[in-house]
């Protein structure tokens, strides 16, 4: 299911945080679908912020998988534009299910059950601010210092109101603000030109390690390609279609049943989803330059970085802070030194990567974005702080609703 849902945001080239938003909600759709039916799952109705718990009547009688696919299917439509992958996933499954013989009161009670989940969290995701959004632009500033759009297609700044959304867990968008960036100042013997100088230096000598590093994390969601009058255009999965596909791969490898691999996707998507409120808040707080922006103002005009530069302000890093929360509610699941192989980016032309645990996962995915030339240290190292403190947090109130 979660591997067509990828499909679609990377055919419909959702922005990152815009991504996080879809996967979670659709994964809750399909988790809360099932969760009843397992003693091990708790009801997040209830639980998450401004959310109430289902007062839905549970069939006598259900088809468990075809529950969960019928609510998957109708939230992954509503939030999704390119229903026909969905629905190509759809009636796929839904051939197989036929074939099984099911009674008809039991298929019919089973869709009933999913399709009314799927309304109670497509109803509580129309309270989230979401809407709000759509209609305020960011205004760019001049003063010294601010993020400016970056070449190759000076894109205006993607979600700068992401913050006004409501999280998941977390109690707001500034619960975990982290440390201030360093102040701009292009005199030389100052610490921020240190950091843009490491930035440069980093980017102009390069080994092969750090460069499939860089791009195994690239997940920039649509690069453009120019040469000359010519120009391609090339999707690629977000960073937090990666974490999910991490969370895909822990269950296999796991042999995890069907509700722990519900729980994994579902437990990663809202992790993933409050990073990316907690991070954006922060970004559009400080709207600090970019590296590529500052180096060919002040350093080398014709320095370009490996990867594409993100249309949105550098601090904290998106990477590291999404990504550390993902690997502490990973790490909750399934434990620490979990090794793996890293098979998300095949898909797209990358070979695999093998690591010893989610953590580890994490921290270089956060580094990637000083070898990318995208990112300063500061951004990095206090983004794995924040992202950390993100993720803790809801593994403690994961850990105190289980309690109860």
């Amino acid at each position: 299911m979660f591997s067509a849902l990828t499909d679609a945001v990377v055919y419909d080239i959702f922005s990152p945080p815009a991504a996080s938003r879809v996967y979670a909600y659709v994964a809750l759709a399909t988790y809360e679908s099932v969760e009843v039916y397992h003693d091990d799952l708790i009801e997040l109705s209830g639980k998450l912020n401004d959310s109430k718990a289902k007062s839905t009547e549970l069939p006598k009688e259900s088809f468990k998988p075809l529950v969960a696919l019928t609510a998957f299917n109708k939230a992954a439509k509503h939030f999704v534009f390119s229903e026909d992958k969905i629905d190509d996933y759809y009636q796929i499954k839904r051939k197989e299910f036929k074939d099984l013989g099911i009674p008809k009161s039991i298929w019919e009670a089973s869709e009933s059950y999913g399709n009314q989940i799927a309304d109670l969290v497509i109803a509580y995701s129309g309270s989230d601010g979401y809407a709000e959004t759509r209609t305020k632009k960011y205004k760019v500033s001049n003063q010294p210092g601010d993020w400016l759009p970056t070449p190759p297609d000076y894109m205006d700044a993607i979600e700068p109101n992401w913050n006004q959304l409501r999280p998941f867990i977390i109690d707001s968008a500034t619960q975990f603000i982290p440390l201030k960036p360093t102040a701009f100042n292009t005199n030389k013997s100052s610490l921020f030109y240190k950091e843009l100088m490491e930035v440069y230096d980093v980017g102009n000598q390069l080994d092969d390690e750090q460069i499939d590093i860089a791009k195994f994390w690239d997940c920039n969601p649509f690069v453009t390609l120019h040469q000359g009058h010519y120009m391609q255009g090339r999707k690629k999965i977000t960073p937090g279609g990666h974490w999910m596909g991490i969370a895909g791969i822990a269950a296999v490898e796991a042999e995890s049943d069907f509700f722990k691999t519900i729980q994994s996707y579902t437990l990663t998507s809202l992790a993933l989803a409050d990073a990316f409120i907690s991070c954006w808040d922060e970004k559009y707080r400080s709207r600090l330059i970019r590296p590529e922006t500052a180096i060919n103002a002040y350093i080398d005009p014709d320095w370009r970085p490996l990867l594409t530069t993100p249309p949105f302000p550098e601090y904290t890093s998106g990477h590291s802070v999404i990504s550390a929360a993902a690997a502490e509610t990973l790490t909750y699941l399934y434990g620490d030194n979990f090794t793996y192989s890293d098979t998300v980016e095949v898909k797209y032309g990358l070979d695999s990567r093998d690591f010893k645990s989610f953590k580890a996962a994490s921290q270089e995915a956060a580094i990637s974005r000083l070898y990318g030339g995208i990112h300063y240290r500061p951004a990095i190292d206090n983004g794995v702080e924040q992202g950390i403190k993100v993720g803790e947090y809801i593994v403690g109130k994961l850990q105190e609703w289980n309690a109860k």
